[in-house]
């Protein structure tokens, strides 16, 4: 199965699934035996986080603060596709629902709050559905002139605006606008004229 990369395609495609039960993060004792159950894990300097199904960190006497409902976009999205998180982070936080991603190397699955579950579906049902009926996106290439660079900036800071990463309002200017801004002031940049 070839993996999708075209952002339009993922999100018309995506087909949102909740898996069973209630899921929550777990900070895992050191040294202690992994189990049978852990869905996911991340090492990080603080320790190893483990998501597990609710039932089993109980099982297991293990504390959590984070009970999600488990979300899987059915949809296989390559690892180096651009803005699939961000539009699904931003769409969800515009709803104002605390999204959590893991990405697999198939699909991309969110942790939600239980209870917000059915509106979360609802919205990744309509974020598809909105991209389903939008007309294809052409790719126009243009050279860019002096005159253009404040509204390529300004779109820059609107495209970058809510962070991928914890989909919530990026604080300060977004480092991609300094990034181009450096780009155009350098003396090698030199665009080919129209």
């Amino acid at each position: 199965m070839t993996a999708e990369m075209n952002l339009q395609a993922l999100l018309a495609g995506m087909h949102p699934v909740q898996r069973e039960g209630e899921y929550v993060y777990v900070l895992w004792p050191h040294g202690r035996p992994l189990a049978a159950g852990i869905e996911a894990a991340v090492r990080e300097a603080e320790g190893l986080t483990v998501v597990l199904p609710r039932a089993e960190a109980d099982r297991q006497g293990l504390s959590y603060d984070f009970v999600g409902a488990w979300i899987t976009l059915q949809i296989h999205s390559d690892l180096e596709a651009v803005g699939l998180t961000a539009a699904v982070s931003r769409a969800l936080s515009e709803a104002r629902i605390i999204c959590n991603v893991l990405a697999g190397f198939h699909h991309d699955h969110l942790l939600v709050p239980v209870a917000d579950a059915p509106r979360a579906l609802e919205v990744l049902a309509e974020l598809a559905a909105r991209n389903r009926d939008a007309p294809a996106r052409e790719l126009m290439l243009r050279s860019e002139n002096p005159s253009d660079r404040e509204a390529i900036l300004a779109l820059t800071a609107e495209a970058f605006a809510i962070s991928p990463a914890t989909g919530l309002p990026a604080g300060g200017e977004p480092v991609e606008v300094g990034l181009l801004r450096a780009l155009f002031d350098a003396e090698e940049y030199l665009p080919t004229s129209a």
